[in-house]
């Protein structure tokens, strides 16, 4: 297997510092947060607290994050991007995606399909796209 790794980096408008605490809360692993205003970067005040660079690693899985700099500039949530969390842990996999639905939309309830797994997707509070696939064992 190759050493390379894909890892979603998402973009939010100012509110990276709560969608990244509440994957946090619930996917688990470790979370370190900086902001502009740690950054040797010149900022405007505004900026000061907003997220320059977020990172969520746990033990199969990575997500980082940022605000958007530019006011003038907003962030569009993609149609066309989903997070997928697959694996043969139901009851975990199953504690995500409830986890991730609280103040979202499921948009496909998590049930067993016609591939024999059980599948399901969602949109998150934050606008950001989540399929969650259980494998049949």
């Amino acid at each position: 297997m190759s050493s390379i790794q894909l890892n979603p980096y998402l973009n939010f408008n100012g509110d990276t510092r709560a969608a990244m605490d509440f994957y946090h809360h619930v996917l688990g692993g470790k979370l370190d947060l900086q902001t502009f205003g740690e950054s040797p970067m010149e900022t405007r005040d505004e900026q000061k607290d907003m997220i320059i660079h977020a990172l969520l690693q746990g033990d199969d899985f990575t997500i980082m994050a940022s605000d958007s700099p530019d006011p003038g500039q907003p962030v569009t949530n993609g149609e066309s991007v989903h997070l997928s969390l697959m694996g043969t842990d139901r009851a975990a996999l199953t504690d995500v995606f409830n986890g991730l639905a609280e103040g979202g939309q499921v948009t496909m309830p998590l049930a067993e399909q016609f591939w024999g797994d059980t599948f399901g997707m969602l949109t998150d509070r934050f606008g950001i796209h989540w399929m969650v696939n259980v494998n049949k064992e």
